[in-house]
This record gives C-alpha cells, sequence and structure tokens, in this order.
C-alpha cells in the first residue's frame, strides 16, 4: 500500500452525517420506488431503452390524478414493454400474446370500478392484437391503452412490425421494409377513441400530463409513446445509442396539438408530429349497454356494482 494511503476497511462505513441533507432526503423520497417490485430488479431492458422512462411517467401520473392504488389494474400482454406489468407494485396482469385488451376488457367488465390500463407494445397491440384494440376503441371501453412503440419485434429479435417504416432495417426485412406501416393515432381515431396523443420518451413532462388526462377521463383512451430500441432498431439502422434517439426526437418533434391524424403518420427520417390529438365524449360501453338493458327490461333489469364469483 502505498504511503499516506488507509485500507478503507480500516476506515469503517461512511457516517450518514457527512451526506447533504437534501441527499438523504431524495433518496427517501424517490416518488416512483414505491411503484416498483425492486426484488425483480434488475430489470430486462437494454440500456438506452425507453420503456423505464415510460414507467416513470406512469408513475408520477397516478401520484398527479391521485388515484386509489388498490382500485389500478395493469394489464400487459407479451413483449419487452409487456414485463412492465411485473415490474410495477401494483395488481397485475401478464397475458397471452395479443390478448391484453380481452383480458382487460373482462376485468372492467366484470368490475367498472376498477381504473384498468393496458400497457404494451406496438407488436402485441396491433399485430396478433390488432383486432382487439380496434373493437375495444369501437364499443370506447373504459381503458387506458398506453402503447410503447419501438417500431420493431424487441423481446424475439428485431423483427419488422405492422409500425416499422418504409426503408428501415430489422432482422426480417434486411433490405429495407416496404410494407406501409399503421397510423396508430390514425386508427385509434377512425375506430373511435375518445382521447388520442402521441409523445416520445424525450417529452416526460408532456407525457405525463397526457397520462394523468386519460386518468381522469371516461372512455377508451390511447397514448402512442415513441421510444428507442438502441440494441436492434437503433443498431439495425445506424441512428446510434440511447442518447442519439433523445437527440434525434429533440431535433425532429414537433408539436402539434389537435392535428388532424390522418397528417402524423411518421416515416423514417420525416418530422415526428406529437401532441394530443383528439379529446371528445362519447357514451361509454357500459353506459349504453345499461341503458339498453333497462329500456328493454324496465322492473326486470337489476343493475349490480361488480360480478363476484362464489
Amino acid at each position: 500500500m502505498n504511503a499516506g494511503t488507509r485500507d478503507p476497511a480500516e476506515l469503517g462505513p461512511r457516517p450518514e452525517a457527512e451526506l447533504p441533507p437534501e441527499a438523504c432526503e431524495c433518496a427517501a423520497e424517490n416518488p416512483v420506488e414505491q411503484f416498483l417490485r425492486t426484488d425483480r430488479m434488475p430489470h430486462i431492458w437494454c440500456p438506452g431503452c425507453g420503456i423505464g422512462t415510460t414507467v416513470n411517467s406512469f408513475a408520477r401520473a397516478l401520484l398527479e390524478a391521485k388515484v386509489d392504488l388498490d382500485r389500478v389494474a395493469v394489464v400487459s400482454g407479451i413483449g419487452c414493454t409487456g414485463r412492465v406489468a411485473g415490474y410495477v407494485r401494483l395488481d397485475s396482469f401478464h397475458t397471452t400474446h395479443g390478448r391484453a385488451v380481452p383480458f382487460a376488457t373482462g376485468l372492467k367488465l366484470a368490475n367498472p370500478s376498477l381504473t384498468v390500463v393496458v400497457y404494451s407494445g406496438d407488436g402485441d397491440l396491433f399485430a396478433i392484437g390488432g383486432n382487439h384494440i380496434i373493437h375495444a376503441a369501437r364499443r370506447n371501453l373504459d381503458l387506458k391503452v398506453i402503447c410503447v412503440n419501438n417500431f420493431v419485434y424487441g423481446m424475439t429479435g428485431g423483427q419488422v412490425a405492422p409500425t416499422t417504416p418504409v426503408g428501415a432495417a430489422t432482422t426480417t426485412t434486411p433490405y429495407g421494409c416496404f410494407e406501409p406501416a399503421f397510423n396508430l393515432p390514425a386508427l385509434m381515431d377512425a375506430a373511435g377513441a375518445v382521447y388520442v396523443a402521441r409523445w416520445t420518451s424525450f417529452h416526460v413532462r408532456q407525457l405525463t400530463r397526457s397520462m394523468v388526462d386519460i386518468f381522469r377521463k371516461k372512455g377508451f383512451c390511447f397514448i402512442e409513446v415513441i421510444t428507442p430500441c438502441p440494441t436492434l432498431y437503433q443498431r439495425k439502422n445506424r441512428m446510434g445509442e440511447g442518447l442519439d434517439a433523445m437527440k434525434y426526437y429533440k431535433e425532429k418533434s414537433k408539436i402539434r396539438h389537435g392535428a388532424p391524424t390522418s397528417e402524423v403518420a411518421l416515416t423514417m427520417d420525416g418530422d415526428i408530429i406529437v401532441g394530443k390529438f383528439v379529446d371528445r365524449e362519447r357514451p361509454e360501453f357500459m353506459d349504453l349497454m345499461r341503458s339498453q338493458l333497462a329500456a328493454q327490461l324496465g322492473d326486470r333489469y337489476v343493475d349490480v356494482e361488480h360480478l363476484v364469483c362464489s
């Protein structure tokens, strides 16, 4: 050991008094930590992945909207984003591939008092799950859908997805994707969603505010979150790492609240139109059902708060 250097073991643990008081306070009051199942850490998400950023916004929105956490249910499908259900310390359901929306529908119909959040990826929701999500929007079920869009199937190797921009390389389109991609806000708008927004994982404050909005709004609400997949999409298309994606989102994003959803389609390297595009009122599915049954059955119709299995 060099002269003048002490063995750290001889020093013992650093006294807490040496830490600045504000550092101790911040560590003790991290508002997101209470929402995480820390026993399941470390998570599977790659460095630079944007999914964790969306979870941060989600946790802060729950606090800001003062949602009763005992009445929240998070439903996810299969994929990288699907792991959110397993990492949040809330009642959650990690379902089969593409079936997050029908499982969530069952939860909401059986217990309408729940705040049911569908948290999944673009492939799970709009490929194998596409049929379910358009009909849930058509019916205006009171579901809050957060779609993390990273343009590929991340967990299974980076295959082309329904949202992959034309020209982008994936493991199954090595010479570039030639299929037109879904414009998710336009699709949800046309299907009947009462709230439609898009943000990127760079726009953490705006994303949080949109999540607060949907917690306070009745009906089918949809938020698309553009996030980087540095390991597969970014690398395959030579777009750099996660930090490069943040710089790209900052440069390319244009906020246009109320923009016609037909004008917000994404391209390989064009502008990313973000904002709140749709915010309207429609009768919710359960209200329509109750009205119809009461009108047809009269006194024979008895409404119940929730279903009970015995």
